[in-house]
């Protein structure tokens, strides 16, 4: 099977905060706390037990033990990214992110 994908894909497993926007209301927001299956630069698979539906935006927080990514400190960092759900499965959501991010210590 030919590889389509832009980005290399990572079987990572990172703890998210991600929240579900609702254009209409932004005060009815739901954050679920998900964890990633796989990411690269261009999006993720989280397991999601009630996946909201396609097209759907969302804002993800990853956090991120730095120490295991470039031995600098054993603080944490968060990433935040924002996105579109572009497959739902039963088992989670294929998301692709925006192409901005925010990556701070916390």
């Amino acid at each position: 099977m030919l590889e389509r994908r832009k980005y290399e894909r990572f079987n990572l497993r990172l703890a998210t905060k991600t929240t579900v926007m609702n254009d209409e209301q932004k005060k009815d927001k739901k954050i679920l706390d998900l964890f990633t299956k796989n990411i690269c630069a261009g999006g993720a698979f989280l397991h999601a037990v009630k996946p909201p539906p396609e097209d759907t935006r969302v804002k993800i927080d990853l956090v991120v033990d730095v120490d295991n990514l470039k031995r600098l400190t054993k603080k944490m960092a968060s990433i935040r990214v924002k996105g579109k759900v572009v497959r739902t499965e039963s088992t989670g959501i294929a998301v692709c992110f925006d192409k901005g991010y925010k990556i701070t210590r916390i």
